[in-house]
């Protein structure tokens, strides 16, 4: 990874050296040179990864989920985005915390400590991961290019790669251009959700009703399943860690504490933006196509141009259009990161990128519902899950892998093997009704 001119500048001149040639005291380290330079400055330095995870939770996977959740059964699966969101901001910061910690991230830890054979099936696992979420990528920002300009599917699959590819093209020029593209397009997404929210104003006792956990039958199940896998995404479990793991150098622990307080408050603030923006795509949806039978994104879209407004159709385009290009080349980022960390291996991204979309071009070039696609791979998504999150836990409740008071809490692991069994259980059930057809 290239460094970046702010990268430079705190790295610069670590030791004054004397006039004979020999190094006197070490000068000040990377975060006291950036404190220096004023809060907003150390604040700006420090910002900014947690949201980089957070658009992979409201890419169009989480769109087409939470529609249909919203269309079918009202604001009843409430719950399940509100009990997805809070999983997912103890998940990614156990995965910052890993990054500064240990300097690693996550699949370069699995192939240390695990066997051969593990590692390179947690490899296999992965890419299929990988695939699945560009399918929801590519094929969310061609319904979007559709929708808002009536470009037909395959073409817009093809657009919407290309401008993905560019962005990624920025992550080459240094991790803070990229980062504040992908920011940028975050905003979009929640300015686009904050107009409908108040332009259409929710049922406010469905909303309150809707966090009493219920389901209706194994399709609510498969729902509730699908929106976890939206919402938990395995390849920013993966890609979180190496975010962190060299953003700044700490010279002790005491400096490794402070960064992993500071990730509490943005992975809180980022996977808060990320859930009100969930729980508003379902409450919009419910709102507007309750009752309708109208259950796709294209449906949404077209239910809020005519019921609420035109700017209402457009804005929810837009935003759809902006979380399939910046989740795209984040899923395309963290394909990279699991590549070289379980196998030690590279491939150019631009080969990456036209293996792992080939799927979702295929699907769109043959004519297959994009809405029903989506919330396929969202459950595809959630199998993936554990197969990330249980070497997570594993791994950062290791003293000998975290060091002496960066493992995990009892109570932390506690409640994470909680999180993970219950996927797991939600997963096996499924599999169960999907196949019984009990």
């Amino acid at each position: 990874m290239p460094e970046t001119a702010d990268r430079q500048e705190i790295t610069a001149d670590k030791r004054d050296v004397a006039a004979d040639g020999s190094i006197g005291m070490p000068s000040a380290s990377d975060l006291e040179r950036l404190r220096s330079k004023g809060r907003l400055r150390y604040f700006l330095a420090l910002f900014g990864a947690a949201f980089v995870a957070a658009v992979a939770y409201v890419d169009p996977g989480n769109f087409a989920t939470n529609v249909a959740a919203g269309a079918e059964y009202g604001y009843m699966l409430l719950w399940t985005v509100l009990a997805a969101n809070l999983m997912a901001m103890l998940i990614q910061f156990l995965s910052a915390k890993m990054g500064i910690a240990t300097g690693r991230n996550l699949p370069q830890l699995c192939r240390e400590h695990f066997p051969r054979r593990v590692t390179w099936g947690l490899w296999v696992q992965a890419e299929i991961i990988a695939m699945a979420t560009d399918l929801a990528e590519i094929v969310g920002a061609a319904i979007a290019l559709n929708l808002l300009f009536g470009t037909p599917l395959f073409v817009g699959g093809l657009i919407g790669s290309a401008i993905a590819f560019v962005l990624l093209a920025l992550r080459n020029r240094g991790y803070r251009r990229f980062e504040t593209a992908i920011i940028g397009l975050l905003g979009i997404i929640l300015a686009g959700f904050l107009y409908e929210s108040f332009k259409i104003g929710p049922d406010a006792s469905g909303v309150l009703n809707g966090f009493v956990p219920e389901l209706q039958g194994t399709d609510s199940l498969l729902l509730a399943v699908g929106i976890i896998g939206a919402t938990v995404m395995p390849h920013v479990i993966y890609l979180h860690s190496a975010l962190t793991q060299d953003r700044i150098q700490p010279r002790d622990d005491r400096e490794r504490h402070s960064l992993i307080d500071f990730q509490k408050f943005d992975v809180g603030l980022a996977m808060g933006i990320a859930g009100f923006i969930n729980m508003s795509m379902l409450a919009i949806a419910a709102a507007v196509l309750g009752g309708t039978g109208i259950d796709s994104i294209e449906g949404a879209f077209d239910g809020l141009k005519d019921l609420v407004s035109p700017a209402a159709g457009i804005a929810f385009g837009l935003a759809l259009l902006a979380s399939g290009i910046a989740a795209s080349s984040v899923g395309t980022f963290a394909g990279q990161v699991v590549m070289q960390g379980f196998i030690n291996r590279m491939i150019p991204l631009f080969l990456r990128r036209a293996i792992t979309m080939a799927p979702a071009l295929i699907i769109l070039a043959i004519g297959l519902d994009p809405t029903r696609s989506l919330v396929i791979s969202q459950v595809i998504l959630s199998f993936g899950i554990p197969f990330a999150l249980v070497p997570l836990i594993v791994l950062t409740s290791r003293r000998d892998v975290m060091g002496e008071g960066f493992e995990n809490h009892r109570l932390t692991t506690i409640v994470a093997s909680i999180f993970a069994a219950i996927i797991i259980a939600l997963n096996l059930f499924l599999l169960f009704q999907t196949f019984t057809g009990n």
